[in-house]
């Protein structure tokens, strides 16, 4: 799971399925408006579902052309449509996921950002039934000599991670000092510019990159890491009514064959395991 890029905070459109909506402004400032109560849910704004997120984590949310899409986007999307509402998206750094502050602050409904569900972050937010299980790869150059998270260290190559995040957590609990990067952006440019031959990130996120020819001629995985990580989307503790709102429309999604078509759509081919996991 990803880390912060930047210090910004700006209110974007999701390519949603229930309004087409382009980009809406540069700076948020609060929850102004006041909020509503729909179907039991109380939203901090009225007629929208206010989702903070941080970009870019594709396949999970990434703006394009001034709009956001994703898996986790279009998961929400169909939240938003049961409450009959539209989707907007807060762009919002990574710390105030950990901590719940644009949550508690009443900016944000819930927060979907390709999060890892974790005993220390269950302190601060609550967590939606898990919709995700995700692996960390080891993604290398393929003139590296490298074949394994092993070769890095044995051979003294350098190792990239992502800052803050459980990929990160992991190789360092592994004996790895990695080098720390922004975003997942920055990682892959690390990648590419030789900083690090190797480097560690969320598969799905790997995924993604090579689906680029080019990225898929020059890099190679070699480790498929199974930390056993959860993705789940966080509320303000207590916010009882939502949690269950956006854990049915999960639910639904996947009896209905709806996830089985995002998780085609955005990740790739549909791993019933990864789309399945246990609740946490």
């Amino acid at each position: 799971m990803k880390t912060l890029l930047g210090r910004r905070t700006r209110l974007l459109a999701a390519t949603t399925a229930t309004a087409g909506l382009v980009l809406v402004a540069g700076c948020s400032s609060g929850n102004g408006g006041g909020g509503a109560t729909v179907k039991g849910v109380h939203l901090v704004k009225a007629g929208q579902l206010t989702t903070c997120t941080h970009l870019p984590y594709p396949p999970f949310q990434s703006e394009v052309n001034g709009k956001v899409q994703g898996f986790d986007v279009s998961l929400v999307d169909l939240v938003a449509k049961d409450l009959g509402v539209r989707q907007q998206i807060l762009d919002t750094p990574f710390e105030n996921f950990k901590t719940g502050a644009f949550l508690n602050s009443g900016q944000c409904d819930l927060a979907a950002a390709g999060m890892t569900i974790t005993a220390e972050r269950k302190k601060n937010v609550d967590f939606s039934d898990p919709y995700f299980e995700a692996t960390q790869a080891v993604l290398v150059d393929r003139n590296s000599g490298i074949n394994s998270l092993d070769d890095v260290k044995a051979k003294g190559k350098k190792l990239g991670a992502q800052a803050q995040t459980t990929g990160e957590d992991y190789v360092k609990g592994k004996g790895y000092d990695p080098i720390s990067f922004e975003s997942s952006d920055a990682v892959l440019n690390g990648l590419r510019t030789g900083q690090v031959q190797a480097v560690v990130i969320d598969y799905p996120v790997v995924q993604g990159w090579l689906k680029d020819k080019a990225n898929a001629g020059r890099f190679k995985v070699v480790g498929n890491l199974k930390t056993g990580e959860q993705y789940g989307f966080t509320f303000k503790k207590g916010n009882t009514k939502l949690r269950e709102a956006v854990s049915k429309a999960i639910a639904d999604a996947k009896a209905d064959g709806t996830y089985k078509k995002l998780y085609e759509k955005w990740i790739g081919p549909y791993d019933a395991s990864a789309a399945s996991p246990s609740a946490s």
